[in-house]
């Protein structure tokens, strides 16, 4: 009742004013579930390179390749064409984005060679940055400020680790069963195609489209310090967060204690913990301040690397995985606070500013630490490499926890 009567109370010129409660909830749960089904396969990339690197005998530099590419594509998605949802609208957007990616999930079935793979990612990836942009402007759209922005995009990005956890273990099952781990982009095409459908026929809130947008309006972005900052504080979390569902499986090949099921099952659990801990944020995000939630949660993620590298693979089989619990809401947080600084007319192209930096960190993040790794002769150089990133993230949170930069922004911004 109380939402009901918060869009109620909006301004006739507010993007949900016009929308009935209950097409607001179906755009809410349209858009929870996007998010789901593209991190079923996204996020399952950490079990999926090690059949990889068995299927077609590659190096581990070769075998990132599987990640770095899609998520390539999908920042150049987000910065070249993430404007289309503020100059066509949201739903033109995500109907495009979504019917690209089920065409590429279920290609995946018709071919077998590494480069058909890679041509597939890449087009996915490109699908992704579609209608994702869509998507986080929607989710702008149905927020009447920066404050509840931030709590629907720690939901939205909760569903996203469900479907992180339902893609690993999918892809686990595909292997105990000896049936092939491209079946998963199979399941995935179709609930797309699902989604599609649903996407089709919903209202969305009325929005006026852009009538002039262009590339250059759209880098111009990156001269705003509120959008750089934020983007460069994304990239960091990025950058540590994909280290762990990317190679802590490869890290942990080479432990031999008594925990060989918990090894087994570290990035099940990382997902585990980081998707409770995003449900978690919305009631965390009514009772604290979100600087310093973030600045504590930015601390313990460092510790929880530092003491990996410090004391072993041993240790790094336990706090690896609770490091998801303290990311869980590094994510959502920092993109909703990034976007918000912005009107709604820029949602759009603001989202896709950040989502560039954060598939460029997720994409250079993992190919430096296989290349350290290469080089070295072990992972665990790589993941060195990791706990710089979660330095240089807990500085940065901190800094924003007693400077408070964006403070004035976001009380302006999103409307």
């Amino acid at each position: 009742m109380q939402q009901v009567q918060t869009l109620e109370a909006r301004s006739p010129d507010s993007p949900t004013a016009a929308l009935p409660p209950s097409a607001f909830t179906q755009v809410k749960w349209m858009t929870c579930l996007m998010f789901f089904v593209f991190a079923m396969t996204t996020d399952a990339v950490g079990v999926i390179i090690p059949q990889v690197v068995a299927q077609f005998q590659l190096s581990l530099t070769e075998a990132a390749a599987f990640h770095y590419v899609p998520m390539l594509f999908i920042g150049l998605s987000g910065l070249f064409l993430g404007r289309y949802a503020d100059r066509f609208g949201r739903k033109k957007v995500i109907l495009a984005g979504l019917a690209l990616y089920a065409i590429a999930c279920v290609a995946f079935i018709f071919g077998e060679s590494f480069l058909y793979y890679l041509l597939l990612l890449g087009v996915s990836g490109l699908s992704i940055g579609l209608f994702k942009t869509g998507a986080l402007a929607l989710v702008g759209d149905v927020s009447p400020d920066a404050n509840s922005h931030t709590r629907l995009m720690n939901r939205v990005e909760g569903f996203f680790g469900l479907g992180a956890i339902f893609g690993p273990a999918l892809v686990g099952l595909l292997i105990a069963a000896s049936l092939d781990w491209t079946q998963l982009y199979l399941l995935a095409g179709l609930i797309c195609a699902l989604l599609l459908v649903m996407a089709l026929r919903l209202d969305y809130p009325a929005y006026q489209p852009q009538q002039q947008s262009s590339i250059w309006q759209s880098l111009a972005l990156v001269k705003d310090k509120h959008a750089l900052g934020f983007s460069l504080a994304i990239a960091c979390y990025v950058a540590t967060e994909v280290a762990i569902f990317v190679w802590l499986p490869t890290l942990l090949q080479s432990y031999d204690g008594n925990f060989t099921v918990l090894a087994a099952h570290a990035i099940t659990v990382f997902f585990i913990l980081r998707t409770a801990g995003r449900f978690l944020a919305e009631w965390l995000l009514l009772r604290f301040n979100w600087t310093a939630l973030l600045a504590w949660f930015g601390s313990a993620i460092f510790i929880c690397f530092a003491l990996s590298m410090y004391y072993g693979v041993a240790a790094a089989l336990w706090l690896m995985p609770l490091s998801g619990l303290f990311m869980s809401m590094m994510y959502p947080t920092l993109n909703s606070k990034g976007i918000s600084c912005f009107p709604r007319q820029q949602h759009g192209a603001a989202a896709g500013l950040i989502l560039a930096f954060t598939a460029l960190a997720a994409a250079l993040g993992p190919l430096l630490m296989g290349l350290v790794g290469d080089a070295m002769g072990d992972m665990r150089y790589g993941f060195y490499l990791a706990t710089g990133f979660a330095l240089l993230l807990m500085l940065g949170l901190w800094w924003n926890h007693f400077v408070q930069p964006a403070a004035r922004r976001l009380a302006l911004g999103h409307d």
